[in-house]
């Protein structure tokens, strides 16, 4: 196992701001990232975060949400939400997703995140998707933005965490899916459930096997 360099750890979150800088340099001061957690699951709410981080904030061990454990994602959350010039979270819930289908309702949720910001951002950064935020607001669509930005980064464990906490409730709420395990994702277990007991209030009907169903 790789022993952990704190020194290597912040050159490597260091590169993490090249995007920010970028919009720095540009003139932008206030920028925000953006992502979402739970687009693909079959349960429960699409989860979408906004985060604008003071310049060059350096937070250990700080990358994409699927890349790091769980445990070090709760660590995160607390000092991305304590250092966060500003942040938000939204839910989207599932008769919502079902109603626009899951890619608008994504799009839907990041808007009202910014917009729920306590500090309008100048621009805000998102992971692939691109979304208007309004004549006020520029904004840049970054494939894999999740891995290649601080502020992406930060906003992708927000999301995550607020999402699984979620799932941890749905699990004690509608058990035998196995969502404490599986966050309402397409595994075996939870398909076999389904297919066993049938669908919840919580599942999105728009989503195969459900709708089919």
């Amino acid at each position: 196992m790789k022993k952990f360099s704190v020194s290597a750890d912040i050159e490597r979150v260091q590169k993490l701001y090249k995007f920010e800088d970028a919009a720095r340099a540009k003139g932008f001061d206030l920028i925000a990232g953006v992502d979402e957690a739970g687009r693909g699951s079959l349960i429960g709410s699409v989860v979408v975060a906004a985060v604008i981080l003071p310049e060059n904030l350096y937070l250990e061990r700080l990358d994409d949400s699927k890349k790091i454990s769980a445990k070090v994602r709760e660590i995160l959350y607390d000092k991305i939400i304590s250092e966060a010039i500003s942040w938000n979270v939204v839910a989207v819930e599932p008769q919502e997703i079902d109603s626009l289908n899951i890619y608008q309702a994504t799009l839907e949720g990041m808007k009202r995140a910014v917009e729920g910001l306590k500090i309008q951002p100048e621009i805000v950064l998102t992971d692939a998707m691109k979304v208007d935020f309004g004549e006020k607001i520029f904004s840049r669509s970054i494939v894999h933005g999740d891995r290649l930005s601080a502020s992406i980064a930060a906003a992708s464990i927000i999301a995550k965490v607020t999402r699984d906490r979620l799932a941890d409730k749905w699990a004690a709420d509608y058990p035998g899916y196995g969502f404490e395990h599986n966050r309402g994702y397409g595994t075996k277990e939870h398909l076999d459930a389904i297919k066993k007991i049938g669908a919840c209030p919580i599942h999105r009907r728009s989503f195969n096997p459900v709708k089919s169903l």
